[in-house]
């Protein structure tokens, strides 16, 4: 079954399993328009994108993330090794073979070759090199990437766009080498990269009480220090862009007549207050009225 559906209609592949172990895969996929998003654990198992498979004509370009096990991918007669956090792009209008020794994880982000021949022009040069996880832009995209998949953070149309545009730009950089960079505007292109991957890990997880800037930090793989003045440069502070999250979804919630029956202590709770008397004077001073003012203003009459 995983064969015929996962291998031959979702991925068009072949899938052999390793003769000495049992087979166990794990599958979460996200399609959105000019990228679909894979994360996936398999155990020791051959994938192979036939010459057969590929006069299906279909020529999208795949960045492979290797996060854990070993790795060997076989194609335009190279043979790469991709240990932990390594990655390579393939081609689908190649003949490829995806070997995993042992147990382990895999991320992979699959766009349509115009997407990448409007970002840095022609990728084929890139083909088949491997990138090592020691690159800054795949440190960045990859947990970018990853917290997406597994996150579900993709609930309206307007988060995916922005997280969409966000992956190409990243692809660029981890791609396109110094023409990634000038698409992007060189180092700062990867600094603004990582203000908006920070940004958009703070609104999804803003209700966290245990959310602070090193947890941030950590998720992006910079200093705490790095990232305050990533914010500082941007003209705020973390813990006001955090603030501000956090009264913009209160808000959200008291105007909402879904919320009518929940008292306003338990809203601040909810959007990552744990003190009620601190929420009342932000949200005053930021609204200039009173939790209570503007859920009664927008009450119905």
């Amino acid at each position: 079954m995983w064969r015929d559906h996962y291998g031959q209609i979702g991925l068009k592949v072949d899938i052999e399993p390793a003769p000495d172990s049992v087979f166990q895969a794990c599958v979460l996929s996200r399609i959105l328009p000019g990228l679909h998003l894979l994360s996936g654990t398999l155990s020791p198992a051959r994938i192979e994108r036939t010459r057969d498979s590929v006069a299906d004509g279909n020529d999208d370009l795949a960045l492979i993330i290797n996060r854990s096990g070993d790795v060997t991918v076989s194609s335009r007669h190279r043979d790469l090794q991709l240990s932990q956090g390594d990655a390579v792009l393939v081609s689908g209008s190649d003949a490829t073979v995806f070997n995993r020794w042992t147990q382990g994880e895999s991320l992979s982000l699959r766009v349509p070759r115009a997407v990448f021949k409007a970002l840095i022009g022609d990728v084929d040069d890139a083909v088949m090199h491997q990138i090592p996880r020691q690159s800054e832009p795949l440190k960045l995209l990859t947990g970018y990437a990853h917290a997406l998949v597994v996150e579900n953070g993709l609930a309206t149309a307007d988060l995916r766009h922005v997280a969409i545009s966000h992956v190409q730009d990243l692809l660029a950089l981890v791609v396109g080498g110094e023409r990634g960079a000038a698409h992007l505007g060189g180092s700062e292109g990867l600094r603004a990269a990582r203000l908006r991957s920070a940004k958009e890990f703070v609104v999804r997880n803003s209700a966290r009480h245990d959310i602070g800037v090193g947890m941030v930090a950590a998720h992006l793989e910079v200093t705490t220090r790095y990232l305050q003045r990533l914010f500082e440069a941007d003209g705020s502070t973390f813990s006001a862009f955090l603030l501000d999250q956090r009264l913009t979804n209160a808000c959200r919630m008291l105007c909402d007549l879904q919320f009518a029956d929940l008292p306003v202590s338990t809203i601040a709770y909810e959007v990552g207050f744990s003190d009620l008397s601190y929420f009342n004077r932000c949200f005053r001073r930021r609204y200039n009225a009173t939790p209570t003012d503007v859920r009664e203003a927008r009450a119905p009459s």
